[in-house]
Formats: structure tokens, C-alpha cells, sequence
């Protein structure tokens, strides 16, 4: 297979991943290594959050990434879902950015923290999102805005939140200690003093509280504060978890074993995910439980079999394949994960970018409906083949100066011109 560039350009309008075939149930686009994913309620839509300062929107159905929102100045670490079809995403930049499907901007801002957020959660109730910051504090904010109510207690950068069926938030930083915060204002908190920093926290649906240690240990933890289970995962530190809704199995990040299927009946490891090396930052289950969302250094989201540990296979006539109408282009696969962003016809409309079609002699800028990076606003720019290779060529930081584009370049010339080439084919036709 060949080596795999992914090129998303959101704010330069064009949006393109050049390389070999993908895999089917894979959910590309982002420019750098995924921080975050986070699964919508009726687990129709995923987002992630990533490096290259995006957090985008994916349909589980097809793959199409819907939308990109762009907002954060910097990486983005955390995403979650929030009720009525909404997210939340945050990260270096000390905001916290409330989105809505369909808009290009964020309905509300949090504002408060004094240091990158790194962890959110969701209360049981949907009316109260915690944040956690390498600022030491946590916040606790009305949803959809509101002021925020902070608390203190750990010594240092806050790595993880999660909430308890009744309203309990737990804590863990890099101190090495968890704090239970009881929904009751009135009622003191728990520290446990832990013998490693936590660098992971989960509540199963049946209220049980796990913490993943850097010490390769996956801790258990009751109402108390006090450590009732501790199981050996992995000799290297554990990344991130995610719980399953059937309370069969706790998906565990090893930092040196992959993806480790926790069994929560026999407190064992039922089986590794074989990640090929990819250290994995970001996890969550889908389909019933059946799969499993993996992302982290490897910009591509992978989907596993849950009892297999195999690489899912999303090529069931059931799902889509968006490229099934060029099988008769030789270009196409130059093309193949780009349509996640973008439609080539003129009634398909615009998705996360905006639609190719009639792309040569148009305007950057131009596409109605589309809302563009303000950087693009006014650029004397029109797309022809020899300026969308120059810009692949060059780098998106020369050719579009002031773009929030990830800086990733096409190097071979070959590639460039297979791309020209499909893109002249497809893109003018009615």
C-alpha cells in the first residue's frame, strides 16, 4: 500500500487526501493526529477534535465528514456530545465552543479557564458541562451558556473528568490523586491519594468508576474514594478508556499493546486490537458496542470488530460508496477520500468543504452558502489546474498567506497531475 498524505483544506475551499485506497470504515480528513472522539446519542454522528485545529462532524452511516468547524486557535483536545444534536469541543486556547449542525459558527463561547482545556463532561441530567484545565480548576457551566462555578483541590494540570449516574464528577489529575465532587454543593469532596498520575477516567452505565494509570494499571474506585480493583493492562501507560452501554467490556489505550478489550465480568483482557504501531490518544464504542472508533498519531479514525479485534469492513451493500459512480475514471482513486468533503455534481450541494463542481475559472471564495475562512475573503485567486497544483505544490502558508490550513504539500508531481486530471474529468459536468 502506498504511503498516504492527507491534505484537508477547509479554509482554502478545497479539501484533498492523496494516496492509496482507503479503508472503508475509516473517517479521514483531519491534517494532524485525532485528540478526541466523542459519539451523538442515537450514534448517527461522531466528532473529532485534532492537532490541526479542527474539530469535524462525521455521518457513522457513510463516513462524510458534514461539517468542519473551524474556531480554536491551536489543537483541539477534547470534543463531547451534548443533547439536542449538539457538541462541545475545546483545547489549548482556553475556549470551550458550543456547535450546532448546520452552523458555521459557534452558538456560545465558555470563556474562563486561564490554560488549555483538556477534559469535558457531560452531567447525566444534559444541563451541566465540567471542565477540566491544565490551569488546575475545574468549571462547571449551565448548558447551553452561563456563568461558570469553579472548583479547587488538585495541585497541577486536570487529565480527566467523568460524571456518576447521580451526579457526582470525578477528577484526576497529574498529581496523582481523584476527587469526587458530589452534585450537592453543600457536601465536602474525596481525594484519593492514587501511587500514579491518572491519566483516564470512566464511568460504566451500571455506576462504576475505573481510572487508567501511567503505571500500566487499571484501577477501580467506589463512592468512597477508596481503590477496590487493580488489574494489570499493560507494562507501558494507559491512554485513554471507553465504556461499552452493554457493561460488558472497558476499551483500554496502551500506550506499548494498541487497543486492550477490558472484560469487566472476569477483570481480564479479552483480547488486543493490533493499532500497527499508532499510539492511540482516542476511543469510543459504536454500533451497539460492536465497534470500536480508534484514533491518535494516525490523523485517520479506524473502526474494530468488537469480537473479532479485527479492522471493521464497512463494504456491505448497506453502506455507501461514494466513489461507485468512477469506477471508470483511472484517476479516481487520487480523489477517493476527498469526496468525504466535497460533492462533484450540482445538485448534491456542499458538505464539510464546499461542492468541486465548476471548480476551474471560479473565484476563491465564491461558493454560495459556504462560509469561508475570512483569510480567503478578497484573495485575487481563481481556481484553475495550474493554481490548485501550485497550491499543493507550494503549501497552503505561501499560496493562501493567512489561512488556517494545516501546512501539508503534494510533492510528487504525479500525484498533482492525477488529481488535475480527475478534477477536469468530473467536476464540469451537468
Amino acid at each position: 500500500m502506498k504511503a498516504i498524505w492527507a491534505i484537508r483544506c477547509v479554509s482554502t475551499g478545497l479539501c484533498f487526501i492523496i494516496g492509496a485506497a482507503a479503508y472503508a470504515a475509516e473517517l479521514r480528513g483531519h491534517g494532524g493526529a485525532v485528540r478526541s472522539i466523542a459519539v451523538s446519542s442515537d450514534a448517527e454522528t461522531a466528532i473529532t477534535g485534532s492537532f490541526d485545529a479542527t474539530a469535524i462532524i462525521w455521518s457513522l452511516e457513510t463516513g462524510e465528514a458534514r461539517q468542519v468547524l473551524l474556531f480554536h486557535e491551536g489543537q483541539v483536545d477534547v470534543v463531547v456530545a451534548l443533547p439536542e444534536g449538539r457538541y462541545a469541543s475545546a483545547g489549548i486556547d482556553g475556549n470551550i465552543a458550543i456547535w450546532e449542525i448546520g452552523r458555521s459558527e459557534p452558538i456560545s463561547v465558555l470563556r474562563g479557564h486561564s490554560g488549555p482545556v483538556v477534559a469535558l463532561a457531560l452531567a447525566p441530567d444534559g444541563k451541566t458541562l465540567a471542565s477540566g484545565s491544565r490551569d488546575a480548576t475545574i468549571r462547571l457551566w449551565p448548558l447551553p451558556e452561563g456563568s461558570s462555578r469553579v472548583l479547587r483541590g488538585h495541585d497541577g494540570s486536570i487529565n480527566a473528568l467523568t460524571f456518576l449516574p447521580d451526579g457526582t464528577l470525578a477528577s484526576a489529575g497529574y498529581d496523582s490523586t481523584v476527587m469526587l465532587w458530589p452534585a450537592d454543593e453543600t457536601a465536602a469532596s474525596k481525594r484519593l491519594s492514587m501511587p500514579t498520575p491518572i491519566n483516564a477516567l470512566a464511568t460504566v452505565a451500571d455506576g462504576r468508576l475505573f481510572g487508567a494509570g501511567s503505571d500500566g494499571k487499571l484501577r477501580e474506585i467506589d463512592r468512597n474514594g477508596a481503590v477496590i480493583g487493580e488489574y494489570a493492562v499493560s507494562t507501558g501507560p494507559l491512554i485513554a478508556l471507553a465504556t461499552a452501554a452493554d457493561n460488558r467490556h472497558l476499551a483500554v489505550s496502551a500506550l506499548k499493546d494498541g487497543v486492550v478489550l477490558f472484560d469487566l465480568y472476569t477483570h481480564r483482557p479479552a483480547r488486543n486490537i493490533n493499532t500497527a504501531g499508532a499510539a492511540v490518544w482516542a476511543l469510543a464504542f459504536t454500533g451497539g458496542g460492536r465497534t470500536i472508533l480508534a484514533g491518535g498519531t494516525d490523523p485517520v479514525v479506524g473502526e474494530w470488530n468488537v469480537d473479532t479485534g479485527q479492522r471493521a469492513d464497512r463494504s456491505a451493500p448497506s453502506q455507501l460508496d461514494l466513489m461507485a459512480g468512477f469506477a471508470d475514471n483511472p484517476d479516481a482513486e487520487s480523489f477517493r477520500a476527498c469526496i468525504a468533503c466535497h460533492t462533484l455534481d450540482p445538485d448534491q450541494g456542499n458538505r464539510a468543504g464546499p461542492t468541486l463542481h465548476g471548480i476551474f475559472g471560479r473565484r476563491i471564495a465564491t461558493v454560495d452558502g459556504y462560509s469561508y475562512s475570512p483569510a480567503l475573503q478578497g484573495m485575487d485567486i481563481v481556481w484553475t489546474p495550474e493554481t490548485v497544483s501550485e497550491l499543493f505544490a507550494l503549501g497552503p502558508s505561501k499560496f493562501t498567506p493567512g489561512t488556517k490550513m494545516p501546512e501539508q504539500t503534494i510533492t510528487d508531481p504525479k500525484d498533482r497531475a492525477a488529481l488535475i486530471r480527475f478534477l477536469e474529468a468530473e467536476t464540469g459536468r451537468k
